[in-house]
């Protein structure tokens, strides 16, 4: 790709609107290639025409995956499994029914748990009603994701946690994450065949609490590594990227999530995003949240354009490129994101 474009000011003219990932869409501005260009760029060439901003990606998640794999909406739903997840209001989001776990130990999976034939599912039908935007990079979420927060799902947190340290079953979660895994390959076969134009995929997996993991590296390597990377080289092998959500204070766990084959992680704000980016940024791409997140939206518009533009300065690296994260929404006012987009633009066209 060519990338000695110059930057122009007519760059930033506003020819349309970007739907939003979580919230409002963005302005889609008159820029050299699309969003969706951009971040194939990040990822694939490791090398953008800008530092990547949250409206130049968005998740989908058909009804057909949220209401048979994922949480459902307000309405509750039961999944494929059989497990019943309850909408709650306060928390705008659902839980798995509270009190009656769908098995006490991991060793009765095989036994309670049948996993599902996706063959059966009508995805042209979702097909049809589930169309992608190609001005901006799609990915699917794949929400409650196939190791650790599907075996929250089956046995309550608790439970699970400390089936992890058992070793009476460890060889049934072995087994089970290799069915869940197996299971997350035929479903990114299946996005393929019928959203082609599909970019990459999001995996959920939450790791950790506010102030740390739930589990040591040790655990992590054992239990988890293993079946991300299967997952994570299948995806490759299709072309396309695959990213992390993992909730939680999970910097310490970074590593792991390098190993397992993920080309991005988007960090919690109680992570150092800085930190992050000095240390492993030139193997996994890191959403920024930038600093300080609650006090740049009340500076004078001048003053927030001049932090964007150190801020690309600061991070705008070939060869080591980042994007700024969802969480750092409350710091990306207009100007701020103008700053980061013009500073950027320059620095990647030389």
């Amino acid at each position: 790709m060519n990338r000695r474009i110059p930057y122009v000011p007519n760059e930033l003219k506003i020819i349309g609107e970007l739907p939003g990932m979580f919230g409002p869409g963005q302005p889609l501005r008159d820029t050299p290639v699309s969003p969706r260009e951009n971040v194939a760029a990040m990822y694939f060439d490791r090398h953008p025409y800008w530092l990547p901003l949250p409206g130049d990606a968005t998740m989908m998640i058909p009804n057909l995956y949220n209401e048979l794999l994922g949480r459902g909406g307000p309405a509750g739903t039961t999944d494929a499994f059989g497990i019943e997840w309850e909408w709650v209001p306060s928390a705008g989001g659902s839980i798995v029914r509270p009190g009656d776990p769908f098995m006490a130990d991991a060793n009765e999976w095989k036994d309670k748990i049948k996993i599902p034939d996706i063959d059966k599912w009508d995805w042209a039908a979702e097909a049809e009603k589930t169309k992608l935007d190609g001005r901006v990079s799609n990915q699917v979420s794949f929400v409650n994701g196939f190791w650790f927060e599907r075996l929250i799902s089956f046995m309550d947190f608790a439970p699970a946690a400390m089936a992890l340290l058992d070793e009476d079953q460890t060889p049934a979660i072995h087994a089970l994450f290799e069915a869940m895994t197996d299971l997350g390959i035929k479903l990114v076969d299946k996005f393929c065949e019928y959203w082609p134009a599909l970019d990459g995929f999001n995996i959920h997996d939450d790791w950790a609490a506010q102030k740390a993991p739930f589990f040591s590296d040790t655990v992590a390597r054992e239990l988890f590594v293993p079946y991300m990377k299967a997952l994570t080289d299948h995806i490759h092998a299709k072309g396309r990227y695959a990213t992390l959500h993992s909730c939680g204070h999970g910097e310490a766990r970074v590593q792991c999530f390098i190993d397992g084959g993920f080309d991005a992680w988007d960090p919690q704000i109680m992570n150092d995003t800085y930190k992050l980016y000095d240390d492993v940024g030139d193997k996994i791409v890191i959403s920024l949240v930038p600093q300080p997140l609650d006090g740049i939206a009340a500076l004078p518009e001048a003053e927030q354009r001049r932090l964007g533009t150190e801020f690309a300065e600061r991070f705008a690296n070939a060869g080591k490129p980042a994007n700024l994260g969802h969480y750092g929404q409350p710091a990306l006012t207009p100007a701020f994101a103008e700053g980061v987009y013009v500073r950027s633009r320059q620095i990647f066209a030389k």
